[in-house]
């Protein structure tokens, strides 16, 4: 009774530990999956509390598991409209691009470690995917705006890559095992079989699940153990019959996220917790499993591999695959740049093990340093190389926080809540009449509430530095009121510097705008805003994409619709010697 106890008192602290070590990663920059490793490394055996843990198997079970966790609650917040703009490009990435990456990768490896050519491609392909953790954890909680293409395909290709990663794993370990037994056309048609089955398996639970909760009525608390539950068991069901069970939980995540229904929000609430709590509780395992002094022994491989992985094998891959969808260099390059390596790499590490492959704990302790160094140089720079590479927006106008409140199971009232900011346009003006171009009707105050108490409203109130206020909105106005509450003079010049001091209609014609009334009116100059700006993208447009009209100006999307029509344009001046 002891033990157990001491064990609950042990994990509990470490997990304590761990989710207060965030603070710490705010203010450093220190990605927190990191933090939450050191934390497990520090309570391993060559550490302060000198646990030992080589439990491979009961590693690789709660690994699986906070696995699926974590892609049921990206799949969850994964809009549609992602889709649009990321969705063909990150299935190639998550394919070819794993692909190219093992095979480049693999012949490094290789020379490098001067092993037999199936050890090498097996370590490729344990640290040749990106992971679906670290990419939502620091994309979503970085602070970083990035335009909608690049952040989509980086998403969707961390949810959608896992599958050909295992399948490749769990070929080169049989390979290994017993190189006589394994053919080509068996190999591809596992591929298929794992990939087949796990589209089929996730759409179809995502599709009932969604049809499901509407006619439910369960405590608030309870819709996201349900689904938590069933996304286990069409993980587990899928594994079982030969599918991905990492993709089907992934897509039915997805189906169910975008199906919006009275239960969607106490879904989505409860299960951003048990992302984290799996997020740390993997990570501080992966820790204790790892020996400290085993994984120096091998640094130089592992910085070795990290490097030419980052600098040569994922851009060869990320650019044959991202090119053909016509990608900007500068956004190729990113994307290359947050190849980010995590949770499941060193899982994966786990399966050679466990299989008895020889080397296959050399192949771990190096697996184990790639990620160390992956989360170090790509995590922590993510913002830096956001700005360099150009694919940085400025922040959108958003309210503080919102929360839908379902009046009926087929309606719904959204509250927001805005804080006004150091001189920002509310400050005087009274919250009921914060803008005249919206229906008085159409915005309630809920709250008002200053110094965490809340204020009466009568006629004479006024909005101060500091106040937060709650409004019910009918209508899409969010944003604009949003703007009145964030749109400091600073704020303000960031937004011009970024897409012009000018705001166009997408209607406007080019040829009517005054500072090109005495230049050339051929055909170009008759074409509207929007079409200039269409006829010259070859992708898709999202907030940010610039068009040059000549050497002087250019034209850049600020607003695109849920339909991807062009809301607003940005006209914009080079800078005396610059280019746009």
């Amino acid at each position: 009774m002891d033990t157990l106890n001491v064990l609950y008192l042990v994990g509990a602290l470490l997990i304590f530990a761990s989710i207060l070590s965030s603070t710490v990663s705010a203010r450093l920059g220190i990605p927190l999956l990191l933090l939450f490793l050191v934390v497990g490394m520090l309570a391993g055996e060559q550490g302060i509390l000198g646990i030992h843990f080589a439990q491979y198997g009961l590693a690789n079970f709660i690994g699986q598991a906070a696995l699926a966790c974590i892609l049921l609650d990206g799949g969850l917040r994964t809009s549609f409209r992602s889709f649009r703009v990321g969705l063909k490009p990150a299935v190639v990435l998550a394919t070819w691009g794993v692909f190219a990456t093992v095979l480049i990768l693999g012949a490094f490896v290789t020379w490098l470690l001067n092993v037999d050519w199936r050890i090498g491609m097996l370590m490729a392909a344990i640290v040749g995917s990106t992971d679906a953790a670290a990419v939502f954890s620091l994309l979503r909680h970085g602070g970083v705006e990035l335009n909608a293409r690049v952040q989509a395909t980086l998403e969707l290709e961390s949810g959608a890559n896992d599958p050909l990663a295992i399948l490749l794993v769990t070929g080169l370990i049989a390979l290994n095992i017993d190189p006589e037994g394994q053919t080509a056309f068996g190999f591809i048609w596992l591929l298929l079989q794992q990939i087949g089955f796990g589209l089929v398996f996730g759409l179809l639970a995502g599709y009932l699940l969604a049809r499901l909760m509407p006619k439910l009525h369960l405590a608030e608390g309870m819709y996201a153990i349900l689904i938590l539950s069933a996304g286990l068991a069409v993980f587990a069901a899928t594994n079982l019959i030969g599918g991905s069970g990492f993709l089907a939980i992934y897509l039915a995540g997805v189906i169910i996220g975008n199906t919006k229904v009275r239960a969607t929000e106490h879904v989505l609430r409860v299960m951003d917790s048990f992302a984290w709590l799996s997020q740390a509780v993997l990570f501080v395992v992966l820790g204790l499993l790892v020996t400290p002094s085993n994984v120096l022994n091998v640094w130089h491989y592992s910085v070795a591999i990290a490097a030419f992985m980052i600098f040569i094998a994922r851009p060869i891959a990320v650019f044959s695959s991202v090119k053909p969808f016509k990608f900007k260099n500068r956004e190729a390059g990113f994307i290359s740049w947050v190849g980010l390596r995590g949770a499941v790499p060193i899982t994966l590490a786990i399966l050679p093990v466990m299989a008895s492959v020889q080397g296959a704990s050399l192949l771990f302790d190096i697996a184990f340093g790639v990620v160390v160094v992956s989360l170090i140089l790509q995590g922590m720079t993510i913002p830096m190389m956001a700005n360099w590479f150009g694919v940085r927006i400025p922040s959108r106008d958003e309210p503080k926080e919102e929360h839908e409140v379902w009046v009926s199971d087929a309606s719904s009232i959204t509250l927001y809540e805005f804080e006004v900011k150091e001189g920002a346009f509310a400050i005087g003006r009274h919250p009921k009449e914060i803008t005249n171009r919206i229906n008085t009707d159409e915005i309630t105050i809920f709250a008002v509430v200053r110094n965490q108490l809340v204020l009466p409203v009568d006629d004479d109130t006024q909005l101060a530095f500091g106040d937060v206020v709650w409004y019910a909105m009918r209508g899409d106005h969010a944003k604009e009121v949003a703007k009145i509450f964030n749109n400091t003079k600073l704020n303000r010049q960031k937004i011009n510097d970024f897409y012009g001091d000018w705001l166009l209609s997408p209607n406007v014609k080019i040829a009517d705008l005054p500072f090109f009334k005495d230049m050339d009116t051929s055909v170009v100059w008759q074409q509207t805003v929007a079409e200039f700006v269409l006829s010259n993208l070859d992708a898709k447009p999202v907030s940010g994409d610039r068009v040059e009209i000549n050497d002087e100006w250019s034209l850049i999307v600020k607003e695109v619709d849920k339909r991807g029509m062009l809301r607003s344009i940005g006209l914009k001046r080079h800078q005396v010697g610059t280019a746009a």
